[in-house]
């Protein structure tokens, strides 16, 4: 259970907002109290591409883990929340949006019992600590240095004119911060396949010939022509060999291949729009006294 103990314990330490199924949904906000309790009743969590949206997430059931609250409910749920302003007033048609959103029951009831509860003497209609249609809710940050109401009496630097606030207004502006993050963009494969293709070689090939050789009697040779009878029937064969082409294959490894990826970068230019505030000066009438003095200039 939170309680207003553990509020500066999630905004000072910018604590992580945990789903039902322990995963991350984003870091907290700001808490928004319950006007009658006092107790906490909603988160905001920062979401979204570099935490640029704010989704509201009940504190029912939610449980401080160390820096973490564990809420009730899955990052889903948070992320599809309706898109509430969080400028720190709760509105009952925005705390009816969220609670029809999350399936919290009671909030029917209770917008039905308005009357009845605003005819109360404490106000209430005996739940605490859920926010009920009838009333605002008021959403705290870190440095706030009170966790009570913020228009209570006493509050200083909250900018409505009054006998305790200073004499400054505070002017703030959107800034546009762009970043990066990392995507599956896609796969590379590898893989191997066989295919056939022809190949042809020339190869020289020889094979034996007869030929026949006639050489004259002479004093060299002559006691070899005289060797055997003088007049007979004789044969002589030889063998003649040739080549004959023999084809044979054989895988051998030719290189290696493998896949690698490297990194390029290229430019992008983002546009959006940011909004800021403005200051003008009025007089008693309602005139703008910066405009009034350009033109008597």
């Amino acid at each position: 259970m939170i309680s207003q103990n553990d509020i500066n314990t999630i905004l000072s330490s910018k604590s992580t907002v945990m789903d039902s199924n322990g995963t991350k949904i984003g870091s907290a906000g700001q808490v928004y109290l319950d006007d009658q309790t006092g107790d906490p009743s909603w988160v905001t969590v920062k979401t979204g591409l570099f935490g640029t949206s704010e989704s509201f997430v009940p504190l029912q059931g939610a449980s401080l883990n160390g820096h973490d609250v564990h809420v009730g409910y899955s990052k889903d749920q948070a992320k599809d929340a309706p898109r509430i302003e969080s400028d720190g007033d709760l509105s009952p048609e925005e705390e009816n949006r969220l609670y029809r959103h999350y399936g919290l029951s009671g909030h029917t009831d209770q917008a039905d019992r308005k009357g009845d509860a605003l005819n109360d003497k404490t106000g209430t209609t005996g739940v605490v600590g859920t926010g009920k249609s009838d009333r605002n809710e008021r959403g705290y940050q870190a440095g706030d240095e009170r966790v009570d109401r913020k228009d209570a009496p006493g509050t200083v630097g909250y900018d409505t004119s009054g006998p305790t606030t200073d004499d400054a207004m505070t002017r703030s502006e959107e800034e546009l911060r762009v970043g990066t993050e990392r995507r599956e963009a896609g796969k590379a494969r590898m893989r191997k396949y066989v295919v056939t293709e022809n190949v042809t070689k020339t190869v020289p090939v020889s094979k034996e010939q007869v030929r026949v050789e006639r050489e004259p009697i002479t004093d060299a040779n002559r006691g070899d022509a005289m060797d055997g009878p003088a007049i007979s029937e004789e044969e002589h064969e030889v063998v003649l060999n040739e080549e004959r082409v023999v084809v044979d294959k054989e895988a051998v490894p030719v290189e290696r291949v493998r896949l690698n990826k490297e990194t390029v970068t290229a430019q992008e230019t983002v546009t959006d729009e940011v909004r800021k505030e403005k200051i003008e000066i009025l007089d008693a009438d309602g005139t703008d006294i910066n405009n009034s003095t350009k033109n008597k200039r």
